[in-house]
This record gives C-alpha cells, structure tokens and sequence, in this order.
C-alpha cells in the first residue's frame, strides 16, 4: 500500500514533502542550538546543567541556552495573552467566511475603529480620576464603547459596499475589502490625526500577580482571562440560542434557509455585528497589552488574525480560537527559541515574518487548518 502511494507521487508532490521535511529539520535543529547555547562542547550534560543552575530569592533557575526558564516562560505567557488578542479578531474572519465565502480583508480596520476610538474615552477617564477610582466601571464602558464602535463600522460596511456585491464573482467583494480598508484606514486618520496615542495606565492593573507560584503581569492575566470568557460567549450564543442556529443554517445553505422563514440579510447583519463586537473587545485588550494605537494599527493583527483563522480551519470557531493562541505562543517563542538557534542576527525582528511565513505554509500543506474539514468545491 506505502509503495503503490510512493509511486503515485508526482514530481510537486514530492518537492512539497522534501519542503515539509526541511523545514522540520530547520526547526528541530534551531531549536535545539537555541537551547544549549552557551554549553562548550568538551562539557557533559550534567556539568552543563550544574554550570547553569542557579538560586535566586524565589527558588532555583535553570540555564536553557541563552535564556533561564523563567524567561521562556515569561514568553509563552505573553504569547497566551497575545494569542487571546488574535483569537478574539480572527473569530470576525471566520465567521463572516462561514456565512458568506468571503474574506472580510477590513476586519483589521473594524478591530482599530473600536480601539481608537475608546482612546479618547480612556484617556478622558484617566484625566479626571475616575479610571483609578472605579476602574472596573471606566474598563466596561471603553469596552462598550469600543465594542459599539467596531460594530457600528461593520454594519455600515456591510450595508454600502458588501450587500449590493452578494451575487458578484468572488473576487470583486474581495478587491471590494481590500479598499475598504484603506477607505476605513485614511479616514480615522482625518479624525483622529496621525500621531500615536498611549492608553493610560491603570493603577489597578500595574504590578503583578503571583498564580501557582508564577509571577504574572495582571495585564497579561486580564487580557487572557478576558478574551477567554468573550470566546466561550460567543461560542455558546452560536451553538445554543436561537439566532446562533439560524446563523448556522444560512452557513450551510442561504436559499433553503430563506424558504424555512429565516431573515438571511438579519442574520448576517448580526454574523458582521457579532465578530466586530468581537474585535472592538480585543481592541480595547490590545490598547491596555501594548498600549499603543494609531490608524494603521489593525492592518498587522488583522492580517495575523487571519492566518490564526486559517491556522484553526476557516469558518470554525474552535478553530480559530485554538489557532489565536497557537500563534500568539508561536510567535512569542519561536523567534528566541530556533531562530536565534540558527544564528539569525535581531530575531526578534522577524516574528511578523514567522505569522506570515506559517500563512502560506498552512495554505500549501492544509489549506482546511487544524481544525477545519476538508474544503468542498462550493467553499474551496
């Protein structure tokens, strides 16, 4: 069985496994350079790891390459948080893709209306005292408000420049969201202006939680616990009520859902409310993670939301939850982890570069993602 499926190899088929293979070896053998730097090479094991253990004031500190353990597992807890942050904007992608076969390429721009937006509402707040007063209040209502925004942007966007393109080829509503965008980038930039705006601090959020022992910033912890409970919402609102199940009909089929009595334009007015909802959330989480916004901002998260998107399996909510995070870890570890391994100068530099490299890798090898089943002509 093995040798008549070896024989049916075409020359690509081949050429695309010998490129799987390499990047595994890349990867592996990265890795573990990274992970023994620093070991000299008439040294054991043992003596390595003797050398490299230390104590400090809270407990032992083992030496892994260039990095303490400490350190590594300060980057996948703020790969986690970070992660949070793309699974919230990449359930927009997959949701709207679920409904409509489409690609909403303005989704990035959707997700930077929100948190631009709740800027000006956070930084009013801080300069009267009242975001240190009652900071649990004054973070509801920048959310609210950034999470009306975002919604307020997609539904507009869908009424003018996506209805009238429903029954059009494919690429049109595409080309369609590309300029949108930029419509959507350009004109908040007339608002707003052009220079950078900080989130102010919260005093409440400053400082540090010790869980099991671990030392965490309580803004990583908030951005994750949050984008977590946002996720198990929307997947209960699409899986338990009444609107979810219509949205899942229209997903399936649009025309028989309409002869069973459903709203198909309601019903997808609500599928872009819901994702931009969605992303105003994790805009206002980015605001406080990296505290920087500005009119470009949605463009890099909103196209690695997308890879997430594809990571997970497009159209699948688990998915692109599951694929948020995989890339936020991913993308926090990997730079230090194999890439400094393989002697790549400014590594970190790179980590847009692994979002969009693992893009196009996912496309070629499986274009359905983790999660997703295999893509039918009629989505394909």
């Amino acid at each position: 069985m093995l040798s008549e499926r070896l024989r049916n190899l075409s020359i690509i088929d081949s050429l695309l496994w010998l490129l799987r293979a390499g990047i595994i070896v890349l990867v592996l053998w990265g890795s573990f350079a990274g992970l023994t730097q620093g070991k000299h090479s008439d040294e054991s094991w043992g003596q390595f790891y003797n050398r490299c253990t230390t104590q400090t004031d809270v407990g032992t500190v083992e030496c892994m390459g260039k990095y303490s353990t400490e350190t590594w597992r300060d980057f996948a807890i703020f790969g986690l948080a970070q992660g949070g942050i793309y699974a919230l904007i990449a359930l927009g992608y997959t949701l709207v893709y679920g409904v409509l076969f489409m690609i909403n390429f303005a989704h990035g721009e959707v997700f930077m209306s929100g948190a631009y937006t709740a800027f000006f509402v956070a930084n009013a707040f801080a300069q009267n005292g009242f975001l240190d007063s009652n900071p649990i209040v004054a973070l509801s209502i920048v959310m609210l408000v950034s999470m009306v925004t975002s919604t307020v942007v997609a539904v507009l966007l869908e009424r003018i420049a996506y209805r009238p393109l429903r029954r059009a080829p494919r690429l049109v509503p595409l080309i369609t969201a590309i300029g949108a965008s930029y419509f959507l980038q350009y004109t908040f930039r007339g608002l707003y202006g052009s220079g950078k705006k900080v989130y102010p601090d919260v005093s409440i959020l400053t400082g540090k939680w010790v869980i099991a022992g671990i030392p965490i910033l309580k803004t990583q912890v908030v951005v994750f616990v949050a984008a977590v409970i946002l996720m198990l919402i929307l997947y209960w609102f699409v899986q338990k009520t009444k609107v979810g199940k219509a949205m899942r009909a229209v997903a399936e089929d649009k025309d028989v859902a309409l002869l069973m009595g459903i709203d198909v334009d309601r019903i997808i007015v609500i599928t872009f409310a819901t994702g931009a909802a969605m992303a105003g959330a994790a805009g206002v989480l980015y605001g406080l993670l990296f505290k920087q916004v500005d009119f470009i901002m949605g463009f890099v998260p909103g196209i690695k939301a997308f890879t997430a998107a594809v990571l997970g399996g497009i159209g699948n909510i688990p998915g692109a939850m599951v694929g948020g995070l995989f890339l936020g870890i991913f993308e926090s570890v990997g730079p230090s982890l194999f890439l400094e391994g393989l002697g790549i100068p400014a590594a970190y530099q790179l980590k847009d570069v692994i979002a969009f490299t693992m893009l196009v890798l996912v496309l070629i090898f499986r274009p359905s993602g983790i999660m997703g089943e295999a893509l039918s002509e009629k989505k394909a």
